[in-house]
């Protein structure tokens, strides 16, 4: 009885050794860094755990999944697993492996909305963009308007310039959704805070001369100041006279260079020919060219004209103005004469 006593004990000692160095070898497996090339793991909407860690151990990244799969179980944390699409890199350990996992730290991309860029700019850019799911392909203006609930807005100017972070998978009116209410608050916010008597019925028609101002601008500091030319001649009842609205009305007409008889075409958009601010705006306005419009620097200013550094001079009369022209514009050929607004 004596000798099978002793017997079981050395038995229970080999058991218990064998335990602890069964977890130890458990512990290591999950603490120890990975050896493995750096790669993209997708998990899909729906895997369940032991197909994740079938993935991982087919590309050899797990190489103990039994202790994988326990510690993950115990812990709860393998149901927790979310779905995306995952940067793995050698040097992390399976336990912040499965970290990650469960805290859905998935690859971001980004795309980038630019300031004074027409709607077709902004599709454009998400077109290209391979990373997004695209469901706005060969839909018209209009269509794409009514999928976002908007069916009766003209979309030029609507969505804010921006750069906005997603996830493989988002789509491309996912991002449009987004600018679309970005556009909305930073408008509001701006509106709230605008100066007094201003020329604007609405913040719509404050968001009609920022695209304008935002076109004009080849420096930023410069913004208020054309601004406060475009608003001293709304309040005069002149006429903005812009060549970005000229170009805007062209459309595929344009070819690069505005001409004589471009500026006496009537449309909707010719500031040369209509009086006041066009129907719509004519590209995406920033936040910068949004509080210009609301915050137009003082003065008496009636006229600029494009230094051709990307600066512009700016005249109180025409005979100031006029000089001005002369000055700078006298190497250029009229049909490529930048420098609206010019004569009432």
């Amino acid at each position: 009885m004596k000798r099978l006593f002793k017997r079981l004990t050395w038995l229970f000692v080999v058991v218990l050794l064998a335990a602890f160095a069964l977890a130890f070898q458990g512990y290591r497996s999950l603490v120890t860094p990975l050896e493995f090339p750096g790669q993209v793991l997708q998990i899909a909407p729906g895997s369940g755990f032991s197909t994740v860690t079938a993935e991982l151990q087919q590309r050899n990244i797990i190489t103990q999944p039994l202790f994988w799969k326990i510690y993950a179980r115990i812990t709860g944390k393998a149901k927790q697993v979310q779905a995306g699409e995952y940067e793995l890199t050698g040097g992390v350990s399976a336990r912040q492996l499965l970290e990650k996992m469960v805290r859905g730290d998935v690859v971001r991309y980004q795309v980038t909305l630019i300031e004074g860029r027409t709607f077709k700019q902004l599709l454009a850019a998400l077109a290209e963009n391979d990373e997004l799911h695209h469901e706005l392909s060969g839909l018209t203006p209009k269509q794409v308007m009514a999928k976002l609930g908007k069916p009766e807005e003209h979309p030029e100017g609507r969505f804010f310039p921006d750069s906005y972070h997603f996830t493989r998978g988002t789509s491309d009116l996912d991002i449009l959704k987004r600018a679309y209410q970005r556009l909305e608050t930073v408008l509001e916010e701006e509106w709230q805070q605008r100066e007094k008597e201003l020329p604007y019925k609405s913040a719509y028609e404050a968001l009609i001369m920022a695209s304008i101002v935002e076109k004009e601008t080849g420096l930023a500091e410069e913004r208020p100041e054309i601004a406060g030319v475009f608003v001293r001649r709304l309040n005069k009842g002149m006429r903005l006279q812009t060549d970005p609205t000229v170009i805007y009305g062209l459309g595929d007409q344009y070819q690069g260079n505005i001409k004589r008889k471009h500026l006496l075409l009537a449309t909707p958009y010719n500031t040369y020919v209509i009086r006041g601010l066009p129907p719509t705006p004519i590209a995406a306005a920033g936040r910068e060219a949004i509080h210009a419009a609301l915050h137009p620097k003082p003065g008496k200013s009636l006229y600029f004209v494009a230094r051709g550094d990307g600066s512009h001079f700016f005249s109180d009369t025409l005979e100031q103005h006029n000089e001005a022209v002369r000055r700078y514009q006298i190497n250029q050929r009229a049909e490529q004469y930048r420098s609206s607004p010019k004569t009432n």
